[in-house]
């Protein structure tokens, strides 16, 4: 028999490279979308490969349909497409929100919105039962900022996982009936890049302690609730949204 086939966006790095792991690990032969960082992604797709999965990694723009497609079409070589995790997003420097122009409010839903919307749509029309296909399971990435809000922060990016939410929801609603499992994880304070890249990479060291459980979160400790809402060990589960934030 074929092993199931997962597609994960944001693959190569912090989060998405941690539940890439843990599905090879779980047997799942892979697809890795990332959008730089070749050196990188051919090296964890390396690695990856040495427990007898097969990898596949696609340099790929989630908010381009075009990069979208190709990025399923690879997949679709290897077999049926079981699991989707939407992992890609983006955030931008700390700005009070009269400070984000419109640009960035497009660049930031581009990615962490319409991108995501593109790859659940891709993913559906593959895997639901009233088009074919044997159905499967899509968790998307959230954030509890989609419900702190993350004033003086970013909060076009918490708009943005706002709206994943209740996509997610929406979408779970859709295709309850057709074999296919849409739910949503929702990280707190996790020591992975992204910090950095909003321009706080001493984010982590200073929230962290200050979290109800005295810590920041790792990529593994999310990766392992997505792996979990992917597995048929949450068959029952669909149009939930889990927070992985320590009791953030």
């Amino acid at each position: 028999m074929s092993r199931p086939v997962a597609v994960v966006t944001g693959g190569t790095r912090g989060i998405g490279a941690a539940t890439a792991e843990l599905l090879a690990d779980r047997g799942h032969d892979l697809v890795l979308g990332y959008r730089s960082r070749d050196a990188e992604a051919a090296e964890l797709a390396e690695q990856l490969g040495e427990r007898g999965v097969e990898v596949r990694t696609v340099r790929c723009d989630v908010a381009d349909e075009a990069d979208v497609e190709r990025l399923f079409t690879v997949a679709d070589a290897l077999g049926p497409l079981a699991a989707l995790v939407n992992n890609a997003g983006v955030l931008e420097q700390q700005r009070s929100m009269v400070e984000i122009d419109m640009a960035r409010w497009r660049r930031v839903f581009s990615v962490n919105v319409f991108g995501a919307a593109a790859c659940c749509r891709a993913a559906v029309r593959r895997m639901s039962t009233q088009t074919g296909g044997k159905g499967g399971a899509i968790v998307n990435l959230s954030s509890r900022a989609a419900q702190l809000g993350s004033p003086l922060e970013y909060v076009d990016y918490a708009a943005s996982k706002a709206a994943v939410d209740t996509m997610t929801r929406g979408l779970a609603l859709e295709v309850a009936r057709h074999g296919v499992r849409v739910n949503a994880v929702r990280p707190g304070i996790i020591d992975t890049e992204i910090h950095a890249s909003g321009g706080d990479p001493g984010r982590v060291p200073r929230l962290g302690p200050a979290q109800p459980m005295g810590r920041p979160g790792t990529a593994v400790e999310v990766a392992e609730a997505v792996v979990w809402l992917l597995s048929t060990s949450a068959s029952y589960i669909t149009g939930t949204v889990l927070d992985v934030s320590g009791g953030r």
